[in-house]
């Protein structure tokens, strides 16, 4: 039996590793049934982004529509929108519907192509961040969604002081990344309500994280589905994600990918 349903709101990536693609195979890993509303298509492999072309916002609009009228989603997932109309469109869409939202704040792609048009920004500061349970930016988006110069979150301090600023802006939760902060030792700030947790990892090497943080957000949705609290749900994302890296693989010339069924022992013989 699956835990939950959960829906992903989020581009593709035809390399595989990331976006819709790895949003469906984390559900899969964590037996929670996946549906998908597609925002974008892009062109990209291993190293990189080549092209981009959007859906159309009515597109966007009935995807979700027809998901929500019809499956139990007990989760959502959201990832690359690349326009300010496709984010005012899915908050509209989603501002009735009572579950969880996860946002992954994509702005950016790991090899440095930018994944938003001018107006996008703004859209998400005041349409999305309102509506996010949690937002899982790393350290460059949580700068731009502040308005922070690049390199203002440089220690743990930073980190927290930013975090609860993106709980001043509206969102419930914030899990902030701190993967680009130099050393052997990573850091992560989640603060819900009044709980402030913070996350310590050694750093893992071998280069297999490409679609890391597209795979942490959809397995916190995950959890989310399958009726866990926000705690846990971060607290297994973040395992599940580790263990993908660990086991991951390099396909590709370019960055590796997770291993998307290495063992989640918490889902049983069922996933």
């Amino acid at each position: 039996m699956y835990r939950g349903v959960a829906m992903t709101i989020a581009g593709s990536d035809s390399g595989g590793g990331a976006g819709i693609q790895a949003d469906l195979k984390t559900f899969m890993g964590l037996n929670v049934f996946g549906v998908s509303a597609v925002t974008a298509v892009t062109a990209q492999n291993s190293m990189g982004v080549y092209h981009v072309e959007n859906l159309s916002v009515r597109s966007v609009r009935e995807q979700i529509r027809c998901l929500l009228s019809d499956f139990p989603v007990r989760a959502v997932k959201i990832g690359m929108l690349s326009t300010g109309e496709i984010m005012e469109a899915v908050a509209e869409e989603l501002s009735s519907y009572p579950g969880p939202v996860v946002l992954d704040p994509v702005m950016v792609s790991q090899s440095g192509h930018s994944l938003m048009d001018s107006g996008a920004e703004r859209a998400m500061r005041e349409r999305l961040l309102p509506l996010a349970s949690l937002v899982t930016p790393n350290l460059p988006e949580a700068e731009r969604l502040l308005g922070l110069p690049p390199g203002s979150i440089a220690t743990k301090g930073d980190m927290l002081d930013a975090a609860n600023r993106l709980l001043e802006a509206g969102c419930r939760g914030v899990l902030l990344k701190g993967g680009h902060l130099p050393g052997d030792d990573i850091f992560d700030v989640l603060i819900c309500g009044a709980e402030e947790v913070l996350f310590e990892d050694r750093r893992i090497p071998g280069g297999n994280d490409h679609g890391t943080g597209c795979t942490l957000s959809s397995a916190i949705a995950a959890e989310l589905a399958a009726g866990e609290d926000l705690k846990t749900a971060v607290t297994r994302g973040r395992e599940f994600v580790r263990r993908g890296m660990e086991t991951g693989v390099r396909l590709g010339r370019g960055h590796g990918c997770l291993y998307h069924r290495a063992p989640a022992p918490w889902v049983g013989d069922g996933a």
